[in-house]
């Protein structure tokens, strides 16, 4: 079975999109991280495969597989980037778009520039929802990795993010704390590690170990953690500038009960087709 494929990113966050809309298909988990290993695949983050909405109100709807094979329920840059392609591929004339993931149902806002915004949604802290293993809620946990303890601040936006405050990245060994924060057994589903370092009050660098996939140039739903998680600790304004790798993303989170709002680039890097029966 040859279908057609497109190549996208958003800030060097890259995927593979597939349009199941009129042909629905199914992939593999074998077939995914074959498609997803560079140099012998096509090289990607995560794979995107679109579908129609099913329900009232929703344009489309979709579903995201890490590299590892294993499906999410949420990626910021990702949904960005559908955005873009309904759009571009004449699927749609809507500048507002409503997608549906396996999590929720979520507003997109196309703009001039390129650029689309993200709702988000509510972030979620009860840790039983996140899922997390504590007795109650905080806006800090204890967490001890090997040897290290660390703090970290624990929510969900459709997927698990554990949130920590460094002094500075550079010094941070990303590579070894990230697998073992993703696999404590403190989060049954794992979970995406953050590392932020705090600018200013509009202003965060970061770094994010995504789980399924190891360290990304740039993740949305990360970005958006770390701005909660920062302004739940008191550091951040409701507008932040959020400075990852790949590029820059605007977060805003207004608090408690309030949806996350991110807006960023998005690129379309080339198209192609892939027979599915020699994978």
């Amino acid at each position: 079975m040859v279908i057609a494929f497109t190549k996208m990113h958003g800030l060097g966050n890259d995927f593979v999109v597939f349009d199941a809309t009129r042909k629905p298909f199914e992939l593999s988990a074998e077939q995914i991280r074959w498609i997803a290993r560079r140099r012998f695949g096509v090289g990607c983050d995560q794979v995107l495969v679109l579908e129609a909405g099913q329900e009232s109100g929703v344009d489309f709807a979709f579903r995201i597989f890490n590299a590892d094979g294993g499906e999410v329920g949420q990626c910021g840059n990702g949904v960005r980037c559908l955005a873009r392609f309904v759009h571009d591929r004449g699927l749609t004339d809507k500048r507002v778009i409503r997608l549906q993931s396996r999590e929720s149902v979520m507003t997109l806002t196309l703009h001039e520039d390129g650029g689309v915004t993200a709702d988000m949604g509510i972030p979620e802290f009860e840790p039983a929802r996140i899922p997390f293993a504590a007795p109650a809620r905080q806006v800090v946990y204890d967490l001890d990795i090997g040897k290290k303890h660390v703090q970290i601040g624990v929510l969900a936006l459709g997927n698990p993010h554990a949130v920590q405050v460094v002094d500075e990245l550079s010094d941070v060994d990303i590579a070894a704390q990230g697998p073992l924060i993703e696999h404590h057994p403190h989060f049954p589903d794992r979970v995406n590690a953050g590392f932020m370092q705090v600018l200013d009050r509009e202003h965060i660098r970061l770094r994010v170990h995504e789980r399924g996939v190891g360290e990304t140039l740039a993740c949305g739903s990360g970005a958006c953690a770390a701005v909660v998680s920062g302004r739940q600790r008191g550091l951040l304004a409701d507008t932040v500038e959020v400075t990852l790798p790949g590029g820059k993303l605007c977060v805003s989170w207004p608090g408690e009960g309030k949806p996350v709002r991110m807006t960023g680039p998005t690129a379309t890097t080339y198209q192609g087709t892939i027979d599915l029966e020699t994978l």
